[in-house]
Formats: C-alpha cells, structure tokens, sequence
C-alpha cells in the first residue's frame, strides 16, 4: 500500500505564511524595546534584559524647579553667546559669591545664628539620609520606621545638647523654677526618653521581618552617630569661640574654588574615575592655595575678640556675649 508523501501548493503557502508571522512576533518586542527605552534610558550590555530603573521602585518623587535653578537658567540666557565653558565659569562665579556674602552676613549675626543654621542642617541631612532607607523598605509596610527615626533623632539632640547648655549656662538654668528639674535630672530624662523608644521598637517588630526592622534600626543609629555628634561638636567650636568654626569652614570653601580655578586653567590629568572631571592639576593647586589662604586668614581673625571669646553670659546685660 502506497502513501501520498507529496504536500499541496497551499499548504506549503499556509506554513511559509505562519513562519513569517512568528518571525515578526519575535522581533517586535526587541523593537519596541529598543526604541522605548530611548538614548538616554541606562540599560545593562545585555540587550534582552530590563532596562535598570531610573529611580528606586516606589519612589514617588515630584521635582520643583528651585529658586537658584531658576536663577542659574536666567544667566544662561543672559550669556548665550559666550562659550558653555566660559558661561559655566561665570555662572558659578557669580553664584559663589553670593553665597560668601550670604555666610559672612550669617557670621556678622552672631553664634546663636551659626547655630541653628547647623542645626537645621542636620535636621535636613537626616530627612534625605532616612528617606533613602524609607524608600528602600517601602513596600514592605514597616510600622512607626519614620517615626521612630525621627524620635531617636529629638532624644539624642535632647540628651547632647542639654549636657552643652548645662555646661555653659546651668548656673543661670537653675535660677529658674521650671528649668531647675531639667537640668537636675537632665541625664535620666534623657536614659528614659532612649528607653521608650526602644520598647516602641520593640513593639513595632512583625514576624518575618526582623532582619530588615533591626536591618533599619541599626541604619538609624549610625546615621544619628554621625550627624548628631558632627553637629554638636560644631556647636561647641561655636561656643568656645566663631574661630573655630569660620576657620576651618573657610579653609574648606578656599580649597573647593580653588581647585575648581586649577583645574579649569590648567587641568589635563584625571585624578580618579569616580570624578573624572577633577583632575591632579587641580588638587594639587587647590592644597598649596589653601594652605597659604590658612596662614593670612588666621593672622586676619585672631585679630577680633567677637571671634576668639568664647560665648558667655553676662549678668549685667542679662544677655549671652562674647
């Protein structure tokens, strides 16, 4: 018995017509994915994988135009003509400056000012510090994270700078009726303020997350170690005298302009991959300016009183003074 082996002319057309279609089913997602992520849009060497995430997932961030990027756009109009270098050059000269005049009005204020300047600098640097770890455990709905950090955050600046202002100012704190428990039990106020927020944490704690709560814990308390003991033995300097503030604040904006200024000028060697556009010509210069800036500028301070006293208070005047 003999069989037919021979395939019809339509059949043969049914099949070339279904390859050409799973041809094109599997180039059309490579296409669409090459031309969504666009020139811009960082994607890894493999061109079959997802393209990396522009930002952390689930972060909802709404960028506002600032008041100097408005600024800055205003003088970029204003010197269209120049050279981007040059334009850029200018533009961060004129913004630097302005930024010194608004310091040395911050200094002329007096150390209360400083601060509280550095305080509120603290408390910034530890929003977009605790943010980040926020971000990240977003999705995983961890209770009271926020609230907690935060806590932490008012019992550490109430334990370090209430041992400051007991230092410096407990005789006159202790004239007062309402300050006088304060800063007699100052120290266990503070242990027992630590200790409730420790049993919040402890609270808080859900089953199958415990490693990212005490993961999260640990990232707090290392962020409040590093901002929180900064800024109070700024504060000190402060008080101990402006000097030993202004001056080592001052040697560190002599250093960034001038090796900017270097490396502008001069600069042709990288010095790391991490900032290429830093280079040795500019490190180098920027080290050598700072020091001598360091030798005429301490010879230029020592010179005011208002800047070497140390803060006190005066009981003629009933004012703090230097």
């Amino acid at each position: 018995m003999s069989t037919d082996n021979t395939i019809s002319p339509s059949t043969l057309s049914g099949i070339h017509h279904r390859n050409v279609e799973n041809e094109n089913n599997i180039d059309t997602p490579q296409l669409s994915k090459s031309s969504t992520a666009g020139p811009g849009a960082p994607t890894t060497e493999d061109d079959d994988m997802e393209p990396l995430p522009s930002q952390p997932s689930g972060a909802h961030m709404i960028v506002e135009e600032s008041t100097i990027q408005t600024f800055m756009q205003y003088f970029d109009r204003l010197l269209i003509g120049l050279n981007p270098r040059w334009r850029n050059w200018i533009i961060r000269g004129i913004f630097s400056w302005v930024m010194i005049l608004g310091f040395a009005k911050l200094v002329l204020m007096g150390p209360l000012v400083i601060s509280l300047v550095v305080l509120l600098i603290q408390i910034k640097c530890f929003q977009e510090i605790i943010n980040i770890g926020y971000t990240v455990y977003k999705s995983h709905n961890l209770p009271w994270f926020r609230t907690l950090s935060w806590y932490f955050l008012f019992t550490s600046n109430y334990w370090l700078y209430g041992e400051s202002l007991i230092n410096h100012f407990g005789f006159m704190m202790n004239k007062n009726n309402f300050l006088q428990p304060l800063v007699t039990y100052h120290r266990m106020i503070a242990f027992l303020l630590y200790t409730s927020g420790f049993v919040g944490f402890v609270l808080s704690l859900k089953k199958t997350y415990y490693l990212k709560q005490f993961t999260l814990f640990g990232y707090t308390h290392i962020t409040l170690m590093i901002l929180v003991t900064s800024s109070h033995q700024m504060i000190q300097n402060i008080c101990q005298g402006m000097i030993w503030f202004l001056f080592p604040v001052s040697l560190i904006i002599c250093n960034d302009i001038m090796a900017y200024m270097f490396g502008f000028f001069y600069g042709r060697t990288p010095l790391t991959k991490l900032s290429p556009k830093k280079t040795w010509e500019g490190f180098i210069g920027g080290g050598v300016s700072t020091l001598v800036f360091g030798f005429i500028l301490a010879g230029i301070l020592s010179h005011y009183q208002f800047l070497v006293c140390p803060l006190e208070y005066d009981d003629e005047t009933t004012s703090l003074a230097t």
